[in-house]
Order: C-alpha cells, then sequence, then structure tokens
C-alpha cells in the first residue's frame, strides 16, 4: 500500500494526504466518502476485493484553522522548479532577494527566488532591472493545492480534477 489518498473537507478543499490505510479506517467508520479509486490497484482479503482509494471527502465539515505553507529552501526550490529564476540554470542554486534586503526587500514568497551562484553574484546589491537581469517568472505564495498538484501529476493523476488542475 505505497499509495497515497487526498483528504478533502466537505467543501472539496485540500485537507491533508494520508495513508491508503487511514483512508480505510475512516472509510469503514464512514467518516468520509470515496470520490475517486485507483483503478489499477486494489485490496485483497480472504473473503473481499476492495477498490483502492484514491480522494476521499469528509462528511462533516471540519474548520481547519489556516495553515500556508512553510516559507524554507526545499519548498522555494519546488515553487521554482529546481532551477535559476534569471538563467535557467540548475547547478549551484541560491536563495536571492529580488529587491536586496539593504534596499527594503522584504524575507517573503513575493520577494525570494531560486538563482544559481554566478546570477546571484552578477546581481549583487542592486534590483534585476539595475543589473540588466529579467526574471524568467514572477515570484508568487504558492498554495497547498500548487504542490498537491505538482505531486498528483507525478504519482496521482486521480486527484488533478479535485484540485483544479488540468491532466497534461
Amino acid at each position: 500500500m505505497e499509495k497515497r489518498v487526498l483528504v478533502l473537507n466537505l467543501d472539496h478543499s485540500p485537507v491533508a494526504v494520508v495513508t491508503v490505510q487511514k483512508a480505510m479506517v475512516l472509510t469503514f467508520l464512514e467518516k468520509v466518502s470515496c470520490l475517486s479509486f485507483y483503478e489499477s490497484h486494489c485490496i485483497r482479503t480472504v473473503d473481499r476485493v476492495y477498490k483502492y482509494p484514491a480522494v476521499i471527502r469528509l462528511n462533516e465539515y471540519k474548520n481547519i484553522p489556516f495553515r500556508g505553507v512553510l516559507l524554507n529552501r526545499n519548498n522555494l526550490f519546488k515553487r521554482d522548479g529546481g532551477e535559476c529564476q534569471y538563467c535557467g540554470s540548475r547547478k549551484n542554486l541560491t536563495i536571492d532577494h529580488v529587491v536586496p534586503r539593504s534596499k527594503g526587500g522584504k524575507t517573503n514568497w513575493t520577494n525570494l527566488i531560486t538563482a544559481c551562484h554566478r546570477c546571484n553574484v552578477a546581481k549583487g546589491d542592486k534590483t534585476p532591472e539595475q543589473s540588466g537581469l529579467v526574471l524568467r517568472s514572477k515570484p508568487f505564495k504558492p498554495s497547498l493545492s500548487f504542490f498537491l498538484a505538482e505531486y498528483a501529476e507525478r504519482q496521482a493523476e486521480e486527484w488533478l480534477p479535485f484540485l483544479g488542475v488540468k491532466a497534461c
């Protein structure tokens, strides 16, 4: 049971990702409804065969306090696709403040990007415009759905319709 299961709140907003074992327990306790299944997998017991859940929805709305995505090096690299936002290189990556801290730039999602060491040194203590560099994409604050969709594209295409993302 290596696949993961997406858990949605009653309003279809993503809440968590759980193991198949946890999803089956919640299903048997009638706390969730299965919305989608993995077609190529099943769970076999001595006398029954169960469909392998991919997406489940809670039967009661749970008020879960908003938890934003943590701003850390790993998540920043994931957001930027593991490449320099100036030249596209995938080697010697660092983190760069678009507006330098010395010029009033904040340490937040919309001011941090992934940059290779060479571009970061070339930019120095200037803005990209002052140093003649052009950003490949504008930095943004990702949502939980953004990271779940990235996982779903690699591991669980059954999740994509529930995350508001079209399959490639």
